[in-house]
């Protein structure tokens, strides 16, 4: 009775598989392109090319303005070192009303920085000692006792930005640091200090 219940069972099964399918497949026709879908150019889809920085021969200020001074710099030092700097890298200023390939902007400012020195003072350990045949050499450590020093130091910061003149887009930007000096030839040098380590990595490999 078992087996007849199972070979039931199973024909019922078999049944089943052999008929129609609830499941019918069916897709909408796809939507012809725009018109303007032939002249469009998607730059998104492909990479950027690499930007050819040797045909960059020529340089004004962006807007017209030189960078601005600060309490204890000029802004005639300030342009006069970051003009030097672009000038050694083939850079040349335009006086003129002839179209530059570059705008270039520059920033100068003071800002404070926290410094940490540590130094070793003196040494601590054992000499001789008692033992059971005496006094005589004994045993101990020695080393130097580390001290943490924390000062303030105030530093020159420059800001260099480039702008290609014909896209107005960003190029190349960097900044750097130096120490603050204390006199005015030393505040010129510190100038000319940070414009060249910003300037150090112009162009780019």
């Amino acid at each position: 009775m078992k087996t007849r219940s199972g070979l039931l069972v199973i024909c019922l099964g078999l049944a089943a598989c052999q008929g129609t399918n609830p499941y019918v497949a069916s897709s909408n026709p796809i939507p012809p392109a725009p018109p303007q879908a032939a002249n469009t150019f998607d730059r998104s889809a492909y990479p950027a090319p690499p930007r050819d920085y040797g045909r960059y021969r020529s340089w004004a200020w962006l807007d017209g303005r030189l960078p601005p001074g600060t309490s204890w710099a000029d802004s005639a030092q300030v342009a006069e070192a970051v003009s030097n700097a672009l000038d050694q890298r083939g850079l040349r200023p335009l006086h003129d009303n002839r179209p530059a390939d570059l705008f270039v902007s520059a920033d100068l400012r003071l800002e404070t920085r926290l410094r940490q020195v540590q130094d070793d003072y003196g040494y601590y350990g054992g000499y001789g000692g008692y033992n059971r045949y005496g006094y005589g050499p004994g045993y101990g450590m020695y080393g130097s006792v580390p001290v943490v020093r924390t000062y303030q130091e105030q530093v020159v910061v420059v800001q260099v930005d480039m702008y290609d003149a014909q896209s107005g887009q960003p190029v190349w930007s960097s900044s750097a640091e130096t120490s603050r000096r204390s006199t005015q030839s030393q505040q010129a040098d510190a100038i000319r200090e940070a414009v060249e380590k910003a300037m150090s990595a112009y162009p780019p490999s």
